[in-house]
């Protein structure tokens, strides 16, 4: 019997889509490891429909931790992959370098940059070669209600100082998980296959993104741009990584309205 299976259903973005498809089997990593290959054909079978939602999301972390990245965000998708009949798998814009000034679209060239975006390429690779039916949806600076993510940090460090310093120079679309998971419902009910770019609506820099936060959220704080340069990280960003899509993707609501639907969800 053919079902829909939510594998990493306990992270932000799966409790959204386990929320989409109350019906699916959710699965989360206590009920199912993804790097464990037995276990995963155990628990999907070739009739199944899998929206792959584990990964190793810890950019920083996945410099220090490459093979752990790679056993989740590579192995882990093969393994899905793999066993499913279909399988929907959720990627991410820092799969390119962001040397670009236009919006990647699917066919533009992938070089990552650091660790966790070369994992999740491997993976992305692995899925394409384990199974035809596949469907790699790449998508944006991710907040949602289930987990932590920036405006959550935002509003930490808001209640703790007068005054943030904030990066201006990375522009990407932050995308509202609750948005999001909606997308990836439509699109394992459908049959579409290869990549496709699915992000909130507009850009901004995480600079700007901040900014509205405050604001929308009432809370009154200095926000000052700085370079990153000046906010050293382990891992690189890209400096640019705004997506678009060429192939007709489902057009999610602009990042400012998934911002005011996460400030609502969370209030």
């Amino acid at each position: 019997m053919s079902r829909v299976v939510i594998t990493g259903a306990a992270g932000m973005l799966g409790q959204d889509v386990a929320r989409e498809l109350p019906d699916a089997a959710a699965l989360s990593r206590a009920d199912l490891d993804v790097t464990d290959a037995e276990a995963v054909r155990a628990a999907i079978g070739p009739d199944d429909t899998v929206i792959n939602c584990a990964a190793w999301t810890d950019v920083d972390g996945a410099e220090a931790e490459p093979a752990a990245a790679a056993a989740v965000n590579e192995e882990g998708a093969r393994n899905v992959a793999g066993a499913a009949g279909r399988v929907v798998h959720v990627s991410t814009d820092y799969v390119f370098d962001g040397t670009a000034r236009q919006p990647y679209v699917e066919s533009a060239h992938t070089a990552p940059i650091q660790e966790y975006g070369r994992t999740k390429l491997a993976g992305e690779l692995a899925i394409a070669a384990a199974n035809p039916d596949h469907l790699i949806v790449r998508s944006s600076w991710l907040f949602g209600a289930g987990g932590p993510n920036f405006v959550e940090t935002m509003l930490r460090l808001g209640d703790e100082r007068d005054e943030l310093r904030v990066v201006d120079d990375q522009i990407g679309c932050p995308t509202f998980t609750g948005h999001l998971a909606g997308a990836l419902a439509e699109l394992a009910r459908g049959d579409l296959r290869g990549v496709l770019h699915v992000a909130g609506g507009g850009s901004c820099s995480w600079f700007g993104f901040a900014s509205a936060i405050f604001e929308r959220s009432g809370a009154e704080i200095r926000v000052e741009p700085c370079t990153t340069a000046e906010f050293p990280r382990p891992a690189r960003r890209p400096e640019f990584s705004v997506l678009a899509s060429e192939r007709g993707a489902p057009r999610l609501p602009a990042w400012q309205e998934g911002l005011d639907a996460y400030l609502g969800v969370r209030a």
